[in-house]
């Protein structure tokens, strides 16, 4: 059962297993009580970079408050849809799962790095430490989804013809010379 299983999803597996309780979690609480979500351990180095750096008004931070919920809940969705096309084990073997997963790597990497920007701005090491983790996370397993390559399907061999009944452009070429149009 677990032969066909390559390591970049069993990777995004356990990636999303991760960020899709945690994350909709705070989007959650950020939904919920805009302000006080926005304070909560996750989200305060947020919070805190728009109070003292940008001078933000109670409304124009709910508002930030919201963006960066639907952000999370954004990086949530396609770590979902990740798993569901990872339930399909045709679409498993030939990588057709890993645009979710891309997507959703690359959103949350812009939040976790944004995010521990405005952490080491404001001097809160306990978010930063949290958001340079998720960084990390988040940047390995994109690493690992550009290097390795789903597997190949295998190449089917031609029944050899007479050279008579095959088409010409199908004919092989002396000494694997490519056909040019001037070589007609």
């Amino acid at each position: 059962m677990f032969r066909n299983w390559r390591i970049g999803s069993v990777n995004g597996a356990l990636l999303a297993a991760y960020f899709i309780p945690a994350w909709a979690l705070v989007a959650f609480n950020i939904i919920v009580a805009p302000v006080h979500g926005l304070y909560e351990r996750p989200s305060v180095a947020v919070a805190l970079f728009l109070s003292d750096h940008l001078q933000m008004a109670g409304m124009d931070t709910v508002r930030t408050a919201w963006l960066l919920a639907l952000g999370r809940l954004t990086v949530v969705a396609f770590f979902a849809i990740y798993l569901v096309l990872l339930c399909i084990p045709r679409i498993r073997k030939s990588g057709g799962s890993d645009e979710a997963l891309g997507i959703a790597l690359a959103i949350g990497s812009l939040i976790s790095f944004a995010s521990m920007v405005m952490a080491s701005k404001v001097g809160e090491m306990a978010a930063l430490r949290l958001h340079a983790t998720e960084l990390l996370l988040l940047l390995g397993a994109a690493i690992v989804v550009v290097i390795e390559k789903p597997a190949s399907a295998p190449k089917t061999s031609e029944i050899a013809a007479p050279p008579s009944l095959k088409p010409p452009s199908l004919e092989p070429l002396g000494l694997e010379q490519a056909e040019l149009l001037h070589n007609r």
